[in-house]
C-alpha cells in the first residue's frame, strides 16, 4: 500500500494570503489615522469656539458698547497660541450691534491668515439694558443677608433732614412665633363679661 504524501501551502497561496492581510491592515491603519485626525480637529475647533464665546462674553460684560470696526488680538489657551478677530457692525435696529468673533490657531509671532478661521461666534449687544435689581429671580428662596422672604427688598424710604438712616431700606420679615414688638402707646385692658 502506498503512503499518502502530506500536502502543504504553495508559495503562491502564501503570497496571496500576505497580500490580503497587508491590504486589510493598511485599510485599518488609514481608518485609525483618520479617526485620530478628526478627534484632534474637533478638539481644536471646540477650543476655538470657546475662545470666541469668551471674547463675546467679555465684550457684552463691558460697561459700554463696543466701537464699530475690526479688533484683533492673540492669546495662549490650552497649550496653543490663538488669534482672534472681532468685527462689530451696526444692525437695522437702533442701538443694536452685531459682533462676529473669528478664531484660528497660529504659531507665536505669525500673522493670522484670512479665510483660515477655525470657528466663528456670533452675538448681538444693545444699549437697552436694565440696571441691576436687588430682587431674586427665584422667589421661593430669600436673598442672602436680607432676611426677606422670596428675596424681595423694599425700597429705602425717603429721609427728611435730621432723620436718622435705618437699616438700608431692608425690611426683615417677622420670625414665625415671635412676639410682636412693643408699641409706644399702652393698650387698654378690658375684662371679659362675667369675670367680676
Amino acid at each position: 500500500m502506498r503512503a499518502r504524501s502530506a500536502r502543504g501551502f504553495t508559495l503562491v497561496e502564501v503570497l496571496v494570503a500576505l497580500v490580503i492581510v497587508a491590504i486589510g491592515m493598511s485599510a485599518l491603519m488609514a481608518s485609525m489615522s483618520s479617526s485620530a485626525d478628526t478627534a484632534s480637529y474637533l478638539r481644536e475647533k471646540t477650543f476655538a469656539q470657546w475662545i470666541g464665546l469668551n471674547q463675546l462674553a467679555l465684550t457684552r460684560l463691558a460697561a459700554k458698547l463696543p466701537s464699530k470696526g475690526t479688533t484683533n488680538g492673540e492669546l495662549d489657551y490650552a497649550g496653543r497660541h490663538w488669534a482672534w478677530q472681532q468685527e462689530v457692525t451696526e444692525q437695522d435696529f437702533p442701538g443694536v450691534l452685531r459682533i462676529d468673533v473669528r478664531v484660528q490657531p497660529i504659531e507665536p509671532g505669525a500673522m493670522p491668515k484670512d479665510g483660515r478661521w477655525m470657528a466663528t461666534a456670533v452675538g448681538v449687544v444693545g444699549d437697552a439694558v436694565a440696571p441691576p435689581q436687588l430682587t431674586s429671580l427665584y422667589t421661593e428662596f430669600g436673598a442672602p443677608g436680607t432676611g426677606a422672604p422670596g428675596g424681595s427688598v423694599t425700597p429705602a424710604p425717603t429721609l427728611g433732614p435730621g432723620t436718622p438712616p435705618s437699616s438700608g431700606g431692608i425690611s426683615p420679615s417677622p420670625t414665625p412665633g415671635a412676639a410682636p414688638p412693643p408699641s409706644s402707646s399702652p393698650t387698654p385692658v378690658t375684662s371679659a363679661p362675667g369675670s367680676q
